[in-house]
C-alpha cells in the first residue's frame, strides 16, 4: 500500500475555519496563463473563445485549407541538471500542430471538437460534469477514458484556462478529518464538531488504512490539525493530485496553514510527494496553481530504519521490481531535484543505493499507535525535508 497523507497543522489551538466553496472558488478565479499573460476565464469569454476557435476551423474549411490547431506544449521538469532551463515557469515550450493531414491527428480534433460542444453546453446551461460523464456520453466514439482526459487537457491549453473554469468537476472521493469547516456544492461540513470523524471531499481514493488508524487513536482531536487521505491510484484519468492539490492550495492561501506530506519509502511515494510539490507533466500547463510549493516532506525516509529499529521483515527488495527500478532512476535525472530538492534527490538516491522500500505501516511494529506518536514528534524535533 502507499498512500499519500497531509497533515496540515495549526500553530495556535483553536478551530479552523475555511468558509469558502471548494470547487466555485476555483472555477471564479482568474487563470494566469501562456508567459505572464491573465486572461478572463469567466463563462462568456469562455463561450466567445469557443466561437472564435470554431470560426477559423469553417474559415479553414471554406478556403479548402485542411484544419489544423496549435497547441502550447509546457513541461515542469526535464533532464537537463545544469538548472539552465524554464520548466515549472508559465512559459510555453514550444508548440504541436494537430492537422486532419494525418490519420491519428484527424481522430483527436474529432474527439476535441465533441468534447468542446459538450464543455459548450455545461457553460450555456450553467451546468457541471466528470469527466466520467463526458466519457459516457460518447464511449463508442471515446473508447476509453484517457481519450476524454487528453481532449480537456488540450481545450485548457487552447483556452488558456483551467479544467474547473470549464465546468469539468473532479470525481471519486476522498477524506477529510480534523479542525476544520467548509462548504462543498452548498453542503455544510462540520469536521470540528467531530475532528476524528472522516468527512468525504472530492478526491480519487483507494486505500484508508493509515488515516482510519489516525482516526481511531483521536489524532485531530489532541493535535488541532487537518489530516487528508488520497490514492496514489495509477489509473488513467484519476484525478486524485489535481482534486487534492485544489484543495490543499485552499488550506495554505485562506488558512496560511503549514502542509506535510507522509508518503511510503518508495519511488511511488516519492512520486506523490514530488507530484504535489511541484505538479504534474500530464498538467504543467496549469502547473504554478497545482502544486503546493510549501509542501515539507516528513517522512517515512530511509534512516527511519535504524531510528525506529524496524526489522527485516518490514523491508522490500527494490531489486525485486524493476519497474520501481527504473522509475527511481528515472526521476533522479529531474531537473527540480538538482535545482530546488537537492535533499530529497539524496533520500532517492539512498534508496536505490540500499535497494529496498517499506511502508508507513512498518512502523506499527513498534505499536499499533506508533504513527500518532511519529507524526508530532518529528515536526516538533523539525525531523523534515
Amino acid at each position: 500500500m502507499n498512500v499519500g497523507r497531509w497533515i496540515d497543522i495549526d500553530a495556535h489551538p483553536r478551530p479552523i475555519s475555511l468558509l469558502t466553496a471548494f470547487v466555485p472558488s476555483f472555477a471564479q478565479a482568474r487563470t494566469r496563463m501562456a508567459g505572464g499573460r491573465t486572461l478572463s476565464s469567466s463563462p462568456s469569454d469562455l463561450l466567445q473563445r469557443i466561437k472564435g476557435f470554431v470560426r477559423s476551423l469553417v474559415e479553414d474549411l471554406s478556403n479548402d485549407r485542411p484544419p489544423s490547431v496549435a497547441l502550447d506544449r509546457y513541461r515542469n521538469y526535464c533532464h537537463d541538471p545544469s538548472g539552465n532551463c524554464t520548466c515549472g515557469s508559465d512559459l510555453p515550450n514550444g508548440k504541436e500542430i494537430i492537422s486532419v493531414k494525418k490519420e491519428s491527428h484527424a481522430y483527436r480534433l474529432l474527439v476535441l471538437l465533441r468534447v468542446l460542444l459538450i464543455i459548450q453546453q455545461l457553460l450555456q446551461e450553467n451546468k457541471h460534469g466528470s469527466k466520467r460523464d463526458i466519457y459516457y456520453m460518447h464511449p463508442a466514439l471515446f473508447l476509453e477514458q484517457a481519450v476524454v482526459d487528453r481532449a480537456i487537457n488540450d481545450i485548457c491549453i487552447l483556452l488558456k484556462c483551467s479544467r474547473q473554469h470549464l465546468n469539468v468537476v473532479p470525481v471519486g472521493k476522498g477524506l477529510v478529518m480534523g479542525w476544520l469547516r467548509f462548504l462543498e456544492a452548498g453542503r455544510k461540513i462540520y469536521c470540528i464538531n467531530s475532528p476524528s470523524t472522516a468527512y468525504p471531499i472530492p478526491v480519487c481514493l483507494e486505500e484508508v488504512e493509515v488515516f482510519q488508524r489516525l482516526a481511531n487513536d483521536r489524532f485531530c482531536e489532541r493535535n488541532h490539525c487537518i489530516v487528508i487521505t488520497v490514492s496514489r491510484k495509477r489509473l488513467s484519468g484519476c484525478p486524485y493530485k489535481k482534486a487534492c492539490t485544489e484543495f490543499l492550495c485552499l488550506l495554505v492561501q485562506h488558512l496560511h496553514l503549514p502542509v506535510y506530506c507522509l508518503v511510503d519509502c518508495d519511488p511511488y511515494g516519492f512520486d506523490i510527494l514530488m507530484v504535489y510539490r511541484f505538479g504534474s507533466m500530464q498538467m504543467a500547463y496549469d502547473a504554478n496553481l497545482l502544486r503546493v510549493p510549501e509542501i515539507s516532506w516528513l517522512g517515512v525516509f530511509h534512516s527511519d530504519l535504524q531510528k525506529y529499529h524496524l526489522p527485516d521483515r518490514c523491508l522490500l527488495e527494490l531489486t525485486s521490481d524493476v519497474a520501481d527500478k527504473k522509475k527511481a532512476e528515472a526521476m533522479l535525472l529531474r531537473c527540480y531535484l538538482h535545482k530546488e530538492a537537492p535533499k530529497w534527490r539524496m533520500e532517492l538516491e539512498v534508496m536505490l543505493q540500499n535497494g529496498v522500500k517499506f511502508e508507513i505501516e512498518s512502523l506499527s511494529v513498534n505499536s499499533l499507535s506508533f504513527l500518532s506518536e511519529y507524526i508530532p514528534m518529528k515536526i516538533q524535533d523539525g525531523s523534515y525535508l
